[in-house]
């Protein structure tokens, strides 16, 4: 029988060079991510499945069926954060960085619990970070939602060997890593080999703490921390403001679609549902009526908010512009969303022409079969 393994974030950096180990040892392994593995990668491997999943959103029946499918490993390496002052922070991204990096993952985790408190071998393994061990001023919020991290796998670690359990969640806590895209780098396995095979050694091993190069940097990094914490905060805040990595740019993407939201139905949703996945908050102008299109609403401007401000999909909803470019000054937003029946229109190519320099997407969205509010107007219209 073929062992299996899920790595979810197992597209890129370290997560990658885990399936590449694994895929090495015989092993067959489901890669959950928002982005499918290089080219490079799938013409070298065939033993892998990729699907689709976003831990800021993820279906729960992936999950399940994979459950099902004599998994033995879940390794997550999942995550995201940047070098910046507190004050810099927008709330979005300090949920964003919360939830990726610490909720979901307790999610996941307790999700395969039932498999990983039996006495039956799997194995867990969970990319976290020596900032989740020490004080880590410019990363603040990171380094929270990995001490959240930290504490959690220590904790559930005790309660399955007070309960006579021997399998055991393994914290993977490593400082800077060289060979992934976390801090605008390039993935290279070659350079994250010797760490995946550590990670892997610690795994089967069922060791609860992993950090590598401990005894060559990190052990002293402890002592120090250990033997005056604030000191060691005010050296670690010079060091990382003389090192040019300090950021303070959000990296909150803000996507943006108007429409009348009349009659609500699945095309809507699908449409709110694919703008959302390009986006971390997505805002949705709502037009007062359809007379610019020639034609009534059947529903009241104030319902129509309630219903799409209802969509799990939408983060806010306002009243339209006139133009979307006027709600672009308003809003900042990365990009705008629209259906490709419009792509080649007067409006757009003036909104292209607009937006070439403000580092703004216009997605056109193609047009799919099904529902629309035309036809709902018009059975309506008939009774």
């Amino acid at each position: 029988m073929v062992n299996k393994a899920v790595v979810i974030g197992g597209s890129n950096g370290v997560g990658l060079s885990v399936v590449s180990n694994l895929l090495n040892k015989g092993y067959f392994v489901y890669i959950l991510d928002i982005s499918e593995p290089d080219k490079s990668f799938s013409d070298k491997y065939d033993n892998y499945a990729y699907i689709s999943f976003n831990l800021l959103d993820f279906d729960y029946k992936v999950l399940e069926e994979l459950k099902h499918q004599d998994i033995n490993i879940l390794f997550i390496s999942a995550g995201i954060g940047r070098v910046a002052l507190f004050s810099n922070l927008d709330r979005r991204e300090i949920n964003k960085i919360m939830q990726l990096n610490a909720t979901s993952i307790i999610n996941v985790i307790h999700y395969f619990y039932d498999r990983i408190s039996q006495n039956e071998k799997f194995y867990t393994g969970v990319m976290v970070s020596i900032a989740g061990l020490i004080s880590s001023p410019f990363f603040s919020v990171y380094s929270a939602s990995k001490a959240a991290l930290s504490r959690f796998i220590e904790s559930v670690n005790i309660e399955l060997e007070c309960n006579g359990i021997s399998n055991r969640i393994l914290n993977i806590s490593p400082g800077s890593i060289k060979g992934t895209k976390f801090n605008g780098g390039q993935n290279s396995l070659g350079e994250l080999d010797v760490l995946s095979k550590g990670i892997l050694l610690n795994l089967f091993n069922k060791k609860t703490l992993y950090i590598p190069q401990y005894s060559e940097i990190y052990a002293n990094v402890l002592e120090r921390y250990k033997a005056d914490p604030h000191k060691f905060g005010v050296e670690s805040y010079q060091y990382k403001l003389e090192s040019n990595r300090v950021s303070t740019e959000s990296q909150i993407k803000i996507g943006y679609l108007s429409g009348t939201f009349d009659l609500f139905h699945i095309g809507h949703l699908n449409l709110l549902r694919k703008a959302k996945e390009y986006c971390d908050y997505l805002i949705v102008g709502i037009h007062p009526s359809a007379a610019h299109k020639g034609k009534e609403t059947f529903i009241s401007f104030e319902e129509r908010k309630e219903i799409v401000a209802s969509c799990k999909y939408v983060d806010q909803v306002v009243q339209s512009c006139p133009e979307d470019n006027d709600a672009w000054k308003l809003y900042g937003y990365h990009y705008l969303f629209v259906g490709g029946d419009y792509k080649g229109s007067e409006r757009f190519n003036r909104y292209e022409k607009y937006f070439e320099n403000k580092n703004v997407n216009i997605v056109y969205f193609p047009y799919t079969q099904g529902t629309s509010s035309s036809q709902l107007r018009e059975a309506i219209n008939k009774s």
